[in-house]
C-alpha cells in the first residue's frame, strides 16, 4: 500500500499593493460617507495648523506693539512729601521746576514731563452755572513735555506748548469722551468749558493717547495753571506728581538709570524710576499662554475627527460582515482583515490631514492679509500636520479593525 505525502498549503499573503487597492476600493464604495468621515480630520488638522499659525502671527504683533510702546515708556515717582510744597520748591524730594528740560536733555529721550490728578472734585460744565455735565471726568495737570510724552492723537486743534505753561494760560485739552459729554464738537469759535465756574478755552481735542490712558476719560490743563488755581498736588503716592518719559526704542534702560541723577544730582534717591519690563520675557509669557489655549482647542478638534473616523469605520465593519466572512472562508487571515480596515482609516486620516493643512495655511495667510499682519508659519508645525492626520486615522481604526479580525467566518456567512 503506497503512502502519499500531503504538503500543507502555504499561508495566504496580502501584498502592499493589494492592501492599498482594497483600501481605496472600500473608501470609494461610499464616497459621500468617506467625505463626511474625512471632514472631521480636515477640521481638526486645519484648526491645528490655523491656531498655531495665528498664535505665532498674533504674538509677533504683540511683540511689535510692546516694543513700540511699553519698551519706550519710563515712569518716575517722587517719594511722598508731607511738607505741602509745590513741585520744584522742595529740594529734598520734589521734581525740579525745569523737569521737562532736564528730561529732554538725556540722550534717547523723545519727550518727558510731569503730571498729576488735580486734587479735589472740580465741577466741570459747559456753562458758567451749569449742572456739572462733566461729572465723572478726570482732570489732569501736565507740563508740555508730559503731554508730548503721552503722544495724543489730535482730532482738532493743537496741543500745549511752553507759552501756555510759562504764562499759566486757562486752556484745556479735551478727550473725545469729554468733548462729547460737554457738547464741544468744533473749535473754530474758540469754545470754552467751565471748571469750578472758571472758563477754560478749548485748544484741542484728542481721540487717543499712546501713553497714560487715564487721559482718555478726561481733560488736561497746564501744570502751572493747576498750581496757580488749585495749589499743590496731593502728597500721597497715588495722586501725587508723576513723571512720564517717552524714549527711543532700546534706550529705556539707560534713560531709567540716568533720570534720578539728571533730576536731582544732590539726592537721586528721592525718586523711584520704573523702567519697562523685559520684552522678551513678556512675549514668551504671552506666547506660552496663547499656544497652550489654542493647542487645547486643536486637540479637541482632532479628538472629534478621530471619533468620527472610528465611528464610521465601525459601522462599515458591521455592514460588511458578510464580506469579511467570505474573505475568511477564501483564506484571508485575521491580520489581512485588520490590515484592510486599518489601511482605510489611515488613508482617510492622511487625506484629511493633507486637506486640513492646506486649509489651515490658507486661513492664516487670509487673516494676516485682512489685518495687514505678517503671516508667521513655522515649518515644524506645518510639515508634520499631515503625519498627525495619519496617526489619528491609524489610532481611530484600531478597535474597528480588531473587531473585524475577530469576526467568526461561519457566523458571518450564516447571516447572509
Amino acid at each position: 500500500m503506497s503512502r502519499r505525502s500531503v504538503l500543507p498549503e502555504p499561508p495566504s499573503r496580502l501584498s502592499l499593493r493589494d492592501l492599498l487597492s482594497e483600501a481605496l476600493s472600500g473608501i470609494l464604495q461610499r464616497p459621500g460617507r468617506s467625505v463626511l468621515t474625512m471632514l472631521g480630520t480636515v477640521l481638526g488638522i486645519g484648526a491645528f495648523v490655523a491656531v498655531l499659525g495665528l498664535t505665532a502671527t498674533a504674538t509677533g504683533q504683540i511683540g511689535e506693539r510692546f516694543s513700540l510702546t511699553k519698551a519706550t515708556t519710563v515712569t518716575v515717582t517722587d517719594r511722598p512729601s508731607t511738607d505741602g510744597l509745590a513741585p520744584g520748591t522742595n529740594p529734598s524730594s520734589d521734581f525740579p521746576a525745569d523737569t521737562d528740560r532736564r528730561m529732554s536733555a538725556i540722550d534717547g529721550v523723545q519727550a518727558g514731563g510731569v503730571w498729576w490728578p488735580v486734587p479735589g472734585s472740580p465741577v466741570i460744565s459747559r456753562h458758567p452755572d451749569g449742572p456739572g455735565e462733566g461729572t465723572g471726568l478726570s482732570l489732569l495737570a501736565a507740563t508740555p513735555g508730559a503731554v508730548a510724552a503721552m503722544e495724543p492723537t489730535l482730532s482738532a486743534g493743537v496741543t500745549m506748548d511752553d507759552f501756555v505753561q510759562r504764562t499759566a494760560q486757562p486752556v484745556v485739552l479735551l478727550s473725545e469722551a469729554a468733548a462729547k459729554r460737554l457738547g464741544v464738537s468744533r473749535l473754530d469759535a474758540q469754545p470754552a468749558v467751565f471748571i469750578d465756574h472758571v472758563p477754560y478755552t478749548v485748544i484741542g481735542i484728542y481721540s487717543d493717547v499712546r501713553r497714560q490712558p487715564a487721559a482718555l476719560l478726561g481733560m488736561v490743563i497746564p501744570a502751572s495753571t493747576a498750581l496757580e488755581r488749585y495749589g499743590n498736588p496731593a502728597p500721597d503716592a497715588d495722586r501725587g506728581v508723576q513723571g512720564l518719559v517717552a524714549t527711543r526704542v532700546g534706550a529705556a534702560t539707560v534713560v531709567a538709570d540716568q533720570l534720578p541723577l539728571a533730576l536731582r544730582p544732590d539726592t537721586p534717591n528721592a525718586f523711584t524710576v520704573v523702567p519697562p519690563p523685559d520684552p522678551h520675557s513678556l512675549q514668551d509669557t504671552v506666547t506660552s499662554d496663547l499656544t497652550g489655549l489654542f493647542l487645547a482647542l486643536a486637540g479637541i478638534c482632532l479628538l472629534v475627527g478621530a471619533v468620527g473616523i472610528a465611528n464610521t469605520t465601525l459601522v462599515a465593519v458591521m455592514e460588511r460582515t458578510q464580506e469579511i466572512g467570505l474573505r475568511r472562508s477564501l483564506g484571508a487571515r485575521t491580520g489581512h482583515i485588520a490590515a484592510q480596515f486599518l489601511a482605510e482609516s489611515t488613508a482617510l486620516g492622511t487625506l484629511g490631514g493633507l486637506i486640513g493643512t492646506g486649509l489651515g495655511v490658507v486661513t492664516v495667510v487670509g487673516v494676516a492679509a485682512a489685518r495687514d499682519w505678517t503671516a508667521v508659519l513655522q515649518p515644524a508645525t506645518t510639515l508634520p500636520a499631515p503625519l498627525i492626520g495619519t496617526v489619528v486615522g491609524l489610532l481611530a481604526g484600531l478597535y474597528p479593525a480588531l473587531r473585524a479580525a475577530r469576526t467568526d467566518p461561519l457566523t458571518a456567512l450564516r447571516s447572509a
